[in-house]
């Protein structure tokens, strides 16, 4: 089964870096999430650079608050409240259109998966999201398979228990076409999905209920919009990356960039106030 988590879910625990020279800027931190529903608990190191949030937000909404501060704050890594590393994984979605996203999975407990993310460039309103078979983007989308369903069942919602084991319902875009989300999955686990690819659909999954000849198949959620192959990501205190190996970005001035491809290497923005 699978819920939409928001604030009233299992807790995590995220590992940032964030730009910290001075008492001041750990003040500020600290402050920024004082009192935030959701937040259970925060950890500064100035020496590291290095915020731990125990919480049950999205990392985005985190991110966002950190950021309210004028500082720059990276995600480096996810784990369990208990600072264990059951498996970590990210998707980064993109396709023809202008539909782009970062989904994240985390593996909570051995029993529950954790998906959360963003996806902008949506039209408002909800939108289907599977996990497909393979992990094969040579014909953008389309080539990325059936919904992963090792089981071979017929499509369902995420809080049935016959459904397809990729099934993960609907994200809701909000009125600028954002979607972010945090879902909480007892069928969906993370070493199962490496590999595998991540979809987000043109229109709403009616979870097997739809009464169309593919709703027990796919939802008769439409086009496929973007995808993104599902990767291996770092756990907690895995990523000491400061500088990338590959073009010599450091991480601040990688966090305002694409991924890859044009404007990686541009010159950089100004740095965030400190």
């Amino acid at each position: 089964m699978a819920s939409d988590s928001g604030d009233r879910g299992t807790l995590c625990t995220l590992e940032f870096a964030v730009q910290m020279t001075c008492q001041s800027c750990v003040d500020a931190v600290r402050k920024s999430l004082q009192g935030v529903a959701g937040v259970q608990g925060v950890e500064v190191q100035l020496e590291n650079q290095m915020v731990l949030v125990q919480t049950t937000l999205p990392s985005q909404e985190v991110q966002a608050l950190l950021e309210g501060t004028g500082r720059q704050a990276v995600l480096k890594g996810m784990g369990s409240s208990q600072l264990q590393n059951l498996g970590a994984a990210v998707a980064i979605l993109g396709g023809p259109g202008t539909v782009q996203g970062v989904v994240r999975f985390l593996q909570l407990t051995p029993e529950r998966c954790l998906i959360e993310g963003t996806i902008d460039g949506l039209e408002p309103g909800l939108h289907g999201f599977h996990v497909h078979q393979y992990g094969d983007l040579t014909n953008n989308c389309s080539s990325c398979g059936d919904h992963f369903n090792p089981d071979g069942t017929s499509h369902g919602g995420p809080q049935d228990s016959d459904r397809h084991r990729g099934d993960l319902g609907n994200v809701h875009a909000d009125a600028e076409g954002r979607a972010v989300f945090r879902i909480e999955d007892e069928q969906l686990k993370v070493w199962d999905v490496i590999g595998r690819s991540l979809v987000i659909d043109e229109g709403e999954d009616d979870l097997g209920r739809g009464g169309h000849p593919l709703s027990k198949i796919t939802g008769n959620s439409g086009n496929r919009l973007a995808c993104g192959i599902i990767a291996r990501s770092s756990g907690l205190f895995q990523n000491p990356k400061q500088i990338c190996s590959c073009d010599g970005l450091t991480i601040w001035e990688e966090r305002g960039r694409p991924i890859a491809g044009e404007g990686r290497k541009e010159s950089a923005q100004p740095p965030a106030h400190l």
